[in-house]
């Protein structure tokens, strides 16, 4: 019965193979189509694909991933097949063993007689070796003739049955095990056959497995071929359409930089009229000085006339001489060629912004098949990318053009045009455009709630800074000016763009997007992202104000514009003797106080402003807390006439 299982076993052997690597099994799965494959092998088979799953022998395709399940029983059996494979090579192994213990070389098969010389011969009937001399009766006795000698044969009893002491002459096919002639009565019934015709059938059947091995081993290197060619094909698609996508990207950037080009041109031809005019008048003033240092000259060469008659004379012809005074024109930039141009710039950016992802999502694996749909889709990004740079150019054709202001907190100076007549003289910056700091962009990223931790230490934070002296806040320092982009018509800005007041009469200033429109109101220059930050604001004369700070993104018309009114700004407000802190149209009122002189104190990380009484006593009026999404501008708001406010100058 052993013999039996054994055999069965051997004879699943083929059925126990894997079809992807031709190897037994190794930890089976069974899919849904009933056919059995390595865990390893289908997972391998399936990676990458997002659909379309097919069993790799029969070519089912399944709408989704199947669950693969491991296959118990087939494991078991694969074990058992595995064990009796371990105990033949463990036989042959110790077959070898033996072989290198005798050095390598076959010993001689020794006569059954003499038990000293070598065999000749062996005699099948006997079951016994013989040498020349002891043969020699199987040769010359007829009675030995019938006896069956072959080669020398070694081990003689393990040809013979072992329960009858008989030489195996016949083989079971059934049982898969040699018999003797006394055995056929017991496989009776089994097909047995003699052992030539038995190994004639085997050595037939052997052949037949050769030659299939040998053309299942020509198919595995053609396969192996086939994989590898599209192995390199995959690779030489990769490579093409990366050439593909740097080409387009390297068309944006030529693009792009012509733009940048072009744009830079606008300003560089605006500066160059502006010079040329400015160095045109200096020519035309330079004569003017020369005329007037000549007619000096001769005025004082005619005082040095002794001669009455010639003295009057030359003071007659003198007299008559008039010259006008010096007249400078105007000359300014445009400010709205110069406000578009920059306005332009903005918009391409937020459009490439808009066009390219800001994070990027895990890479999909594919076929390589799928690299032209990815280069189609780059392709459409980079075509909308191309129009919207070359829409951009008709921004400059219409520079005349007022536009609805945005929402935004980065601009350039438009300075006043002209005098403006009031009792303040007005400070005009050098140069066509004056200095242009550069703004903080008016977005930050926004932070999540802060934890328990995090809000015991901005409070003991807040409370360190709400007990410092004056002096010490003074090395947080900030030099704030006026914004003229912003200021209301009704807000006269003087002392350098740090003084500021109500004017009855409107001003009449040029339109710019990010001027208040409707509140008397007024932002600082500077913009706060990060750090530590210390001002000083002094009110002059008349306590109908405010002052306080704000997003740059606040609006600049409509009830959401005034200071306090909405959720962008914070502020403390004096109305006359009554004092009171706003924030998103919410009032508290605030004690009485004195202090002709505000401090404000912004901690952008640690989220907090303190307003701060300057003064004998620096006290704190009022403090706020949030977190801040946007960078912070310096904001004042002036109600009625006659308020005036001033930033104190600040020594860093």
């Amino acid at each position: 019965m052993a013999s039996m299982s054994e055999m069965s076993l051997e004879g699943l052997e083929e059925e126990l193979t894997c079809s992807i690597c031709l190897c037994l099994f190794s930890s089976p799965v069974t899919i849904p189509c009933g056919h059995n494959f390595c865990t390893s092998c289908l997972e391998l088979t399936w990676e990458g694909l997002s659909g379309s799953f097919s069993c790799p022998q029969c070519r089912t395709t399944f709408k989704s991933r199947p669950q693969l399940q491991k296959n118990t029983v087939l494991c078991k059996v694969v074990e058992q097949l595995q064990g009796r494979s371990g105990i033949g090579k463990q036989e042959e192994e110790e077959e070898e063993e033996a072989s290198a213990e005798r050095g390598g070389e076959e010993t001689p098969i020794f006569c059954d007689s003499c038990l000293q010389a070598p065999a000749v011969q062996t005699c099948l009937t006997c079951t016994a070796s013989f040498c020349a001399e002891h043969l020699r009766p199987h040769q010359d006795s007829p009675a030995f003739r019938a006896h069956q000698l072959c080669p020398p044969l070694r081990d003689l009893q393990q040809r013979k049955c072992q329960k009858h002491d008989k030489l195996f002459e016949f083989f079971c096919t059934q049982h898969g095990s040699c018999i003797c002639s006394l055995c056929l009565l017991e496989h009776k019934l089994c097909h047995t056959s003699p052992l030539e015709v038995a190994k004639a059938n085997a050595e037939l059947v052997l052949k037949k497995k050769l030659m299939e091995l040998h053309n299942q081993s020509e198919r595995t290197a053609q396969l192996i071929t086939k994989v590898k060619t599209n192995q390199s094909q995959a690779a030489e698609t990769a490579s093409r359409k990366r050439d593909l996508i740097r080409s387009e990207f390297s068309e944006i950037k030529a693009l792009i930089e012509e733009k940048e080009n072009n744009t830079l041109k606008v300003i560089a031809d605006e500066e160059k009229r502006v010079y040329n005019k400015f160095d045109y008048v200096c020519g035309i003033l330079g004569n003017k000085k020369k005329e007037i240092q000549s007619l000096t000259d001769q005025i004082e060469m005619a005082l040095t006339e002794g001669d009455d008659v010639l003295f009057l004379k030359r003071a007659t012809a003198l007299q008559r001489t008039s010259t006008k005074d010096a007249y400078v024109p105007a000359i300014e930039m445009d400010q709205n060629l110069m406000h578009s141009t920059y306005q332009a710039a903005i918009n391409l950016k937020e459009t490439v912004k808009q066009s390219v992802p800001q994070s990027n999502p895990p890479p999909v694996k594919a076929k390589p098949t799928a690299a032209p749909a990815a280069s189609k889709t780059v392709g459409k990004k980079a075509q909308k990318v191309v129009q919207q740079i070359q829409g951009t150019s008709q921004v400059e054709a219409n520079t005349k053009e007022k536009k609805k202001a945005p929402k935004v907190g980065c601009h350039l100076p438009s300075w006043p045009q002209g005098h403006i007549a009031g009792s303040l003289s007005f400070f005009h910056p050098p140069g066509p455009l004056g200095p242009i700091p550069v703004r903080c962009s008016p977005t930050a990223p926004t932070t999540g709630a802060p934890s328990a931790a995090a809000a015991v230490s901005n409070k003991e934070l807040m409370e360190s800074f709400m007990k410092k002296p004056r002096e010490e806040l003074l090395q947080y320092a900030a030099n704030i000016t006026l914004d003229f982009n912003t200021a209301h018509n009704k807000v006269i800005l003087s002392d350098k763009y740090t003084k500021m007041a109500v004017s009855d009469t409107p001003m009449n200033y040029g339109y710019h997007p990010q001027r208040f429109m409707d509140c008397p109101q007024v932002l600082g220059f500077q913009c706060f992202k990060r750090g530590i930050h210390y001002w000083e604001v002094e009110m002059q004369q008349n306590n109908f104000c405010g002052i306080g700070i704000c997003y740059g993104s606040m609006d600049r018309q409509g009830p959401d514009s005034r200071l306090g009114r909405n959720s962008s700004s914070w502020c403390i407000e004096w109305f006359n003797s009554k004092i009171s802190s706003w924030h998103d149209d919410v009032e508290k009122c605030l004690p009485n106080v004195k202090a002709t002189k505000i401090g404000v104190l912004l901690h952008c990380e640690g989220g907090f402003v303190l307003f701060l009484a300057v003064g004998e006593k620096h006290n704190v009026i009022y403090k706020f807390k949030a977190q801040f999404s946007e960078a912070l501008y310096p904001a004042f708001w002036l109600f009625s006439s006659g308020t005036v406010l001033s930033l104190s100058a600040m020594k860093n």
